[in-house]
């Protein structure tokens, strides 16, 4: 297969094709490789809070073991900047191609040898540290992935539409998010477990729950098959024939570009805190005794909270489109402050949103689902946003260190910050700590320039 590009000129503004290559088969294969990425980070997500705990960490309090768990579920976020690195490097020096079946592949082989694991019952002390270190896979796959995901989509645009074709890749978050919930859902539904008071030897804990691991195989060779049938991208073809291919990307942009390197972090801090609040802390909270019973959370039965997810969940992959939209008809930085602004309202509303008196499904319910329409609406553009404060040359390492750098910031401390907040000091302070990651994300964005109108070409000249 060739991957010759036409570089003596930009792309034509519209066109059906890029390079050859079909529009819709670069919108499946950005959209469908982060939904299979996004699926195998979510089913960990759910299983630390619903799983690991029982069978991975030795018995004993059970705050102790579900914080030992979502500690091992940040280590990813650990992992994620190093992946961006990695895979940046590669991505910036070979192409973007052959370094997105690369991230697919070590996310893959990850997760589904999570669903071949011994547990901590078995094996001891080995189980966790396998545990951790599969994590670790997953997040180097990830940390790789998103950015060149979000290059695939903003390389190949058509003129004024690249916050239009960005937000294909991020419809995988909510899409891996349905699968992986609904699937646990059906399993937990078909095999009678009850979270409340789980049987260690029921058949979901003994091997029920390592089927969405093992399935994620069938998605990532769907992936692959879709992946391999991709030329390069016409931007990075035109960078290299330019002679613009740097020997060390990760020294280049920390030498040239390190002020877009911070503010597309911190523009990225609130996207994350807000949507690992309202997926894993929020499970163990919605789903933990109440202070009747002796603890802290909402005392929803765990199915019953995983209907309300996924049906919150819809009104995170709307508004996606939406946001995509309006940054392209507007422009980014007012679009997303603006959002950043009803973000931090939202923090204010945890205290009586979440007050365990009288909480039921439609309250929840309406919690859940302002909580992800706020996180599509911010959600949406950054992959648009973020990999145009790069030049080319640097962009699939910049992009990714930036969005996984913020990620150790927001996502790997959020769920276990909020637990101890909540545990400690009631529900509203968790509002409060959204509030303080979106307004520096606000900061950020009164800093950063509008990136709508700049030539990917153009971008660091």
């Amino acid at each position: 297969m060739s991957s010759a590009v036409d570089t003596s000129k930009p792309e034509p503004d519209g066109g059906a094709t890029v390079a050859g290559v079909p529009r819709s088969r670069i919108v499946v294969a950005s959209m469908v490789g982060t939904s299979i990425e996004f699926y195998d980070f979510y089913i960990y997500a759910t299983a630390a809070v619903s799983v690991f705990p029982h069978l991975f960490f030795p018995k004993g309090n059970g705050t102790t073991a579900l914080l030992a768990s979502l500690a091992t579920f940040g280590l990813a976020f650990v992992a994620r900047p190093l992946g961006s690195i990695l895979f940046g490097h590669f991505g910036d020096r070979i192409g973007r191609k052959t370094t997105l079946v690369g991230s697919l592949l070590t996310m893959g082989v990850a997760t589904f040898v999570i669903g071949l694991l011994p547990t901590y019952h078995q094996i001891g002390l080995v189980a966790p540290a396998l545990l951790a270190l599969m994590r670790f896979c997953q997040g180097l796959g990830l940390g790789g992935e998103w950015s060149g995901a979000a290059l695939l989509a903003t390389e190949t645009a058509q003129k004024g539409k690249r916050a239009w074709a960005a937000m294909w890749p991020q419809l995988g978050a909510p899409i891996g998010f349905f699968l992986a919930n609904g699937l646990f859902l059906i399993i937990t539904l078909f095999l009678a477990h009850d979270n409340s008071s789980p049987d260690l030897d029921g058949a979901f804990l003994t091997w029920g729950w390592r089927i969405p691991f093992l399935l994620s195989a069938i998605m990532v060779m769907i992936g692959l098959y879709v992946r391999l049938k991709l030329e390069e991208t016409p931007v990075f073809a035109r960078a290299v024939a330019r002679g613009e291919k740097v020997k060390t990307p990760l020294a280049e942009v920390f030498k040239t570009s390190w002020r877009q390197l911070i503010i597309g972090t911190f523009v990225m801090l609130a996207t994350y805190t807000l949507f690992y609040i309202m997926t894993t802390w929020v499970l163990s909270y919605g789903t933990g005794k109440t202070p009747a019973q002796g603890g802290t959370g909402a005392g929803f039965h765990y199915t019953d909270f995983l209907v309300l997810q996924l049906i919150a969940v819809l009104f995170f992959a709307a508004a996606v489109p939406v946001s995509g939209w309006l940054a392209d008809r507007f422009g980014r930085r007012i679009t997303l402050l603006t959002i950043t602004g009803f973000i931090m309202v939202f923090g204010l509303t945890f205290g009586v949103m979440l007050n365990q008196e009288g909480m039921g499904n439609a309250r929840m319910l309406v919690f859940l689902a302002i909580g992800m329409l706020l996180m599509g609406m911010t959600f949406g553009p950054m992959s648009a946003v973020l990999p145009e404060l790069f030049p080319t040359n640097v962009r699939y390492t910049g992009s990714g260190i930036a969005y996984n750098t913020a990620s150790i910031l927001g996502a790997a401390v959020a769920p276990f910050i909020a637990t101890w907040l909540a545990t400690s000091y009631g529900v509203g302070w968790v509002g409060i700590y959204l509030l303080i990651a979106a307004a520096l994300t606000f900061v950020a964005l009164l800093v950063m320039r509008e990136t709508r109108d700049q030539s990917l070409d153009d971008v660091g000249a």
